[in-house]
């Protein structure tokens, strides 16, 4: 299993995913928006370059959406680019994302999930 580490604030918490600052983040990864709740429930997966893919999916309705379900949440780790596909694969299999697209074609990489 591949260990990743997801991204919190500095206080612990799961990040906005319509207000965290994306200035500095200048990771290459895969990322992971959802509403909690009960239950929670992943909204979209993604991979590349964290700060410009999660720009774009602020000005996607069909994410944004789900912002009556409560606050979007989201995290991202640092992941190699030989291995995004496959890790994205087997996160989509965890989730079943409301949004989007993964790799079905990908040989699924097991990695620690979002707790």
């Amino acid at each position: 299993m591949l260990s990743l580490t997801w991204i919190k604030s500095t206080s612990g918490t799961w990040l906005p995913f319509e207000a965290v600052d994306l200035t500095n983040v200048t990771a290459s990864g895969v990322y992971v928006i959802w509403y909690p709740g009960q239950p929670a429930k992943v909204v979209r997966l993604g991979q590349g370059d964290i700060a410009s893919r999660l720009r774009a999916h602020r000005l996607d309705p069909a994410i944004t959406q789900y912002r009556a379900f409560g606050t979007l949440r989201v995290t991202w780790a640092s992941v190699p680019a030989a291995q995004r596909d496959g890790v994205e694969r087997y996160l989509a299999n965890q989730y079943s994302p409301l949004v989007g697209d993964a790799f079905p074609s990908a040989v699924p990489i097991p990695v620690n999930l979002v707790a």
